[in-house]
Formats: structure tokens, sequence, C-alpha cells
């Protein structure tokens, strides 16, 4: 743990609306993250003594007259307040800040109702009429359509930059550029982001730099090591991990998450619910044996895949023949859960796909338990959302093609994927 997520989770250094770490947990112990999953920000039930972390589900909380704060206007910090409206502050909510925060060497966090509006928070606390954001030309599709057709709306100037290309980055800066957003790996073709370089780039500007590392996890990457300044994740995917509780959520220092709190966090009202951040909590609890376990089924079903003579082309992070193995090797412990893989005439196989396969389930999104395949036609994807053009779309072909079909590894045995992928392909 680092001294600044030491000091930051220091149950000694709380106020009274914040959330201790267990004994066993504070400052002066150094943990291992395999740890922190399960025991960062955990606090023990002090009437029960009960383990598992408990769901406060009031809105409201007694408070002393003068403890409060009507209004968020003028509080430099809101977890220093006791706890008072679930809006602002939440016991649940609050181990999950830190669990996660601990998770990402951060010193705080906010969790936010989905992971878009964890995005949305931090573009809009950064991002005024007349600043400049770069942003990836290929990252999250609510991402990417929020900041190329919603921000200019008001007035914010937007760039959309292939990362990949630190040239084409550096072109992209104006004096005027606050934010670069980037992704890694990057939804859906899985290119990756050299962070340590983009940020060093874009603090030489002046500008901030938030990574949306939902693919990754904390399993596999650590931006903030590399020098980003935000990081952000749907907590909906892989760190739940069990498709049945929408969350997002940005870590950092505790300057910047203040700011996105006390403006996006209290006025947008994006407020993550007690019982899902209960549930995205145990969904961590398992986050790294269960990262390792699809990254270990990933690697072979793309092995498989590559050999299958019904698939023309395999995209994944592990392979060798991935363009930026090297990258990923320095980049990330492990490769993750996604792969994606092409074929001839995929509309038709999508279709076989879906009526054939009995283990893997064809559906979108992806980090679930069980295995998740969808095509995303690039034609498609072009209307819809990217709208690239000339080098920019060519450079999205050459990792999907006319199309790509996204694979998020479950956790079923990895040899009934292989046999469930291969009677469907060859059908």
């Amino acid at each position: 743990m680092s001294p600044s997520v030491s000091s930051s989770l220091a149950a000694t250094d709380r106020p009274s609306g914040a959330v201790p770490l267990r004994p066993s947990c504070e400052a002066n112990r150094v943990l291992r993250r395999e740890t922190l999953a399960l025991d960062g920000g955990l606090v023990i039930d002090p009437a029960t003594k009960a383990i598992a972390p408990n769901i406060s589900m009031s809105v409201n909380n007694i408070l002393t007259p003068g403890d409060g704060a009507f209004s968020a206007e003028g509080v430099a910090d809101l977890t220093a307040l006791p706890f008072l409206y679930a809006r602002w502050t939440n016991p649940t909510v609050r181990q999950l800040e830190q669990r996660m925060a601990a998770l990402e060497g951060a010193d705080d966090a906010l969790a936010t109702a989905t992971g878009v509006a964890a995005i949305a928070a931090t573009f809009l606390t950064f991002l005024k009429k007349g600043d400049h954001l770069i942003v990836s030309d290929v990252c999250y599709a609510g991402a990417n359509e929020l900041a190329r057709r919603i921000l200019p709306d008001y007035g914010i100037e937007v760039t959309a930059v292939n990362m990949s290309r630190l040239g084409e980055l550096a072109a992209a800066f104006r004096p005027n550029t606050r934010l670069v957003h980037c992704e890694s790996p990057c939804n859906p073709i899985l290119r990756l982001t050299d962070l340590a370089a983009v940020a060093t780039l874009a603090h030489r500007h002046g500008a901030l730099v938030s990574v949306d590392s939902t693919l990754a996890t904390p399993v596999a990457t650590r931006p903030l090591a590399l020098g980003v300044d935000l990081v952000i994740h749907s907590l909906t995917k892989f760190i739940n991990g069990h498709g049945d509780a929408l969350g997002g959520i940005v870590c950092g220092c505790k300057d910047l998450v203040e700011k996105i709190r006390s403006r996006a966090g209290v006025y947008l009202g994006a407020t993550l619910s007690a019982q899902n951040a209960w549930l995205v909590m145990r969904g961590i609890d398992t986050l790294f044996p269960r990262l390792r376990t699809v990254s270990d089924s990933a690697l072979r079903i793309a092995r498989f895949l590559g050999d299958h003579p019904g698939v023309t082309s395999v995209t994944y992070p592990g392979l060798e023949t991935h363009p930026q193995h090297d990258l990923a090797k320095r980049q990330m412990d492990v490769f993750g859960g996604l792969l994606t893989f092409q074929t001839e005439n995929p509309q038709m196989i999508a279709v076989r796909l879906a009526s054939k396969l009995r283990v893997a389930h064809y559906a979108f999104s992806l980090g679930h338990q069980r295995s998740i395949v969808v095509l995303l036609d690039t034609a498609e994807m072009m209307h819809s959302t990217y709208r690239l053009e000339g080098a920019q779309l060519a450079d999205y072909r050459a990792f999907a093609g006319d199309g790509v079909f996204r694979l998020s590894v479950g956790l079923e045995s990895v040899d009934d994927l292989v046999e469930d992928l291969d009677k469907a392909l060859s059908a």
C-alpha cells in the first residue's frame, strides 16, 4: 500500500462521517492487493460483529446541531462531514469507495450509479465552455458519444485521436486542452494505450489524464502508478463480475476526487445505491481469482480460435500476434477476460452462434461470470458511434475488419467453452 493510500485510509485519522479500516488493515500494515480486495475499507459491525459489510439503506442519518451542512456549497471535503443524506455520502458506498481506492493506489474515490456517470462526472467537472478535450477515437461507446455529440453543445471543443499514435496525440494539443481521456485496452477492438507515455505528454501541456480501465481492472493495470491522474471503471463489468448491479467509480488524488464529488457527485445526482454498492463489494471479494481464471481461459480460447478453420483472425493482448503484445507485457499483469475474433460472413455466423451456443450466451455487455459473445459490425459501429474516416477508419479496420465477435470469457470450464464454440462455428 502506498503512503498516500495508508494515510487516506487510516482509522485514527478518519472523521466521524467516514468509514474506518478494521484494525488489521490500518496504516502501519502493508498489505498486498489480493488482501485489500477483501479487507480494504472493511468495517466489522460493532453490534453484531458481522464480517460481511452491512447495507445501510437509510436515506437520512441523525445529526448533532452544528455538525452538518444544509448545502454542499463551500464544503471542502464532504467525506469529512458526518453521514447526513445518502445522495452525498452513504456508509456502504463509502466502504466501496475506500476499497477501490486501496486497490488502485489512490487517495480517494467517488462511486456513481453507472460507469458512464463516472465518465460524465469527470468531464463535467474539469471541462467548461471554451475548453478542449482530447478523447480516444475508439473507446466505450457511451463515453465516445457523450464526448463527441453532447459536450460540443455546451461549447467544449473535442478532438478524437488514436491514442496509440503518439505523434497524432502530440499534434492535437491546444492551449485550451484541459483533459485527455483514453482507454486501455479499448472496447471493443482491444487496442492498447501506452499510459505512461500519454501521461507524460499530457502533463507537459498542463492537461489532466483520465483512463477507463474497465477491461484491465486493478488486477492487470494500475494506471495511477503510470502517471495517470484519474482512473475510471464501469463497476458493472468485471469488478462486480455477476451481471446483477450497475455502478461506476473514479479514483485519484484527494484534491481531484473532492472536486468531482462536490460538483458532479452533488449536483448531477447519479448516486450509487447502497444495495448495488454491497453487490459490487461482494464481487470484489473474488476479483483476483476471477480475473486470473478468465485470463487463463481467454488465452487458451484465443489460441484455439486462432487455429480454427472457421476463424480468420483473433485479437487478444496475451497473444504474440497482437501488434502491441510487448506493451501488454509491460503494462498488464494479466491479459484480461476479453478477446475478439473474425470470420467470413459474420452476419451468418452471428445467427448460428445465437442458435447453437449452449454454454456461452449471445448477448451484449461483458465481465459477467458467464461467457457472453456478440457481433459488433464495423459498418454499424461507424454509423451509430464512432463515425471514423480515412486513416482512423483504416486503423479501426486493422483490428476489426468488417466486424468482430467480442467474447467475454466467464468462469465455465474452458474445455466446455472450447467445445461449445467449436460445435457452433463448425455447424
